[in-house]
């Protein structure tokens, strides 16, 4: 008999996630119902192949009757907490929880869970390469996004299982589990985010901090060293904690020493890689690959092996990606910076005069946080939805009123030889673009037509 035979189950939302967890609650033997508000032709596409497999699709509405009746009911990350859909389970005291956690149930195998504000998605997919250079048969999903791997549900479904499994994990999907307990958990950072969703700061790193709920004596933390917030959040949580930061200190165990990204282990040095020699642009991707190297380490691959995954690791997409160099001008595309810090973090990493593009729909943060007092700025434009508001609150912004083609032309007229034009929004992209995908392509796309 399969795990679910005679369970009903409820999936909410069509999105990625959503239709791999479907395909898994029916591979399970489980009796499927998916609904989802949206009817364009991809929804519908989804629909067709689950409806093949068995499953009951409903589109355009949610029956809350039938999610009521579900034994069990998975949320997609995109459906906000202030849905009706959820309020109206809420007030039934129906509980609900993520994709995410529905897969872990059926994973065979130890998981790495990485979260955190920024530097996620690099950590996550850096920790694959790293393990897979070594020879460990890894499989890499969760969060990911822009079609760099799977969700989780998609994982669970493969044979043979791998050794080991490394999940993305959002604020969003930790928001909604009960059993997901990672045998090695990475907190990359925690700043100020998701202000336009969630009702302050504090319910934002409470969400992050549901990684630590159901840890052991046996689990293994990987952690910022001298994050406060981190700190307090992980509190008197079991396990055994491991520390990455800049600089070497006695509780550190991943850090910098010369320029070298070293680990440490009881009396033993391990140097892994000099930073230049590092393709990651930006030394918040040196905090990164100390974290990736270090959760490695903590899987009992050979310091050797790390530095290898190293010297081949490459840019990911839309994060400080280089697109286009012309004139003795250096275009990047930093289209996922969706958030104060993650810009801040960008302009810290770079030494070059900077044309910044800034803008899109804000999330609540401060702007006057955003430049570091080292930014070495040939100018700053806005545009979107937010440009208003970053105008009044950064000295020396400048308003551009148009598309991303119009702000693309001023940053040209500005940029000199030895220049960076930098895509960095410290916004989402929701005003002009479908996500910070689609800005980082038209962005890049323009980009190669400007020069």
């Amino acid at each position: 008999m399969s795990a679910l035979t005679g369970s009903q189950v409820a999936v909410i939302g069509l999105g990625a996630s959503g239709l791999a967890a479907a395909r898994l609650a029916l591979d399970k033997g489980g009796d499927v119902y998916v609904s989802d508000l949206r009817t364009e032709p991809e929804v519908t596409a989804r629909r067709a192949d689950l409806r093949e497999r068995g499953a009951q699709v409903e589109l355009g509405r949610h029956d809350i009757e039938r999610l009521e009746e579900a034994d069990v009911v998975i949320v997609s990350p995109g459906i906000p907490p202030e849905a009706p859909v959820l309020r109206a389970l809420q007030d039934r005291s129906v509980r609900w929880i993520s994709e995410p956690e529905f897969a872990f149930q059926f994973f065979s195998s130890p998981l790495i869970a990485v979260t955190g504000t920024n530097g996620k998605t690099t950590t996550t997919l850096l920790l694959g390469h790293l393990l897979e250079t070594a020879g460990v048969r890894v499989e890499v999903g969760g969060n990911v996004g822009g079609g760099l791997a799977p969700a989780a549900s998609e994982l669970a479904l493969m044979e043979p299982a791998p050794d080991w499994y490394v999940l993305e994990m959002s604020s969003f999907q930790l928001s909604a589990i009960r059993s997901f307990r990672p045998d090695v958990g990475v907190l990359t950072n925690l700043f100020p985010d998701h202000l336009d969703r969630y009702s302050s700061l504090e319910a934002y790193y409470a969400d992050k901090a549901r990684i630590f709920d159901n840890a052991d004596h046996q689990s293994r933390w990987v952690l910022p060293h001298g994050n406060r917030v981190v700190d307090s959040l992980i509190g008197n949580t079991p396990g055994d904690r491991f520390y990455f930061g800049e600089h070497q200190k006695s509780e550190t165990h991943a850090f910098m020493v010369d320029g070298v990204l070293t680990l440490r282990f009881e009396d033993h040095r391990y140097p892994l890689l000099e930073m230049g020699d590092l393709s990651l642009i930006g030394q918040h991707n040196t905090q990164n690959a100390l974290a990736a190297s270090l959760a490695t380490c903590l899987v009992d691959v050979p310091a050797e092996s790390i530095a290898d995954g190293l010297r081949t690791a490459r840019s990911l997409p839309h994060r400080l990606e280089p697109v286009a160099v012309r004139n003795g001008v250096v275009w990047l595309n930093d289209s996922k910076a969706t958030n104060v810090a993650a810009t801040r973090s960008a302009l810290e990493s770079l030494h070059q005069p900077v044309v910044l593009l800034l803008g899109g729909v804000d999330k609540g943060e401060d702007f006057r946080s955003l430049i570091p007092s080292t930014a070495n700025l040939r100018g700053i434009l806005a545009y979107g939805a937010a440009a208003p508001r970053i105008v009044s609150e950064i000295e020396g912004a400048v308003l551009v009123d148009g598309d991303l083609g119009l702000v693309i032309q001023h940053a040209k007229k500005l940029a000199e030889e030895g220049d960076v034009i930098l895509l960095s929004p410290a916004c989402s992209s929701f005003d002009m673009f479908d996500n910070y995908e689609e800005r980082g392509r038209v962005f890049s796309s323009l980009a190669s037509e400007a020069l």
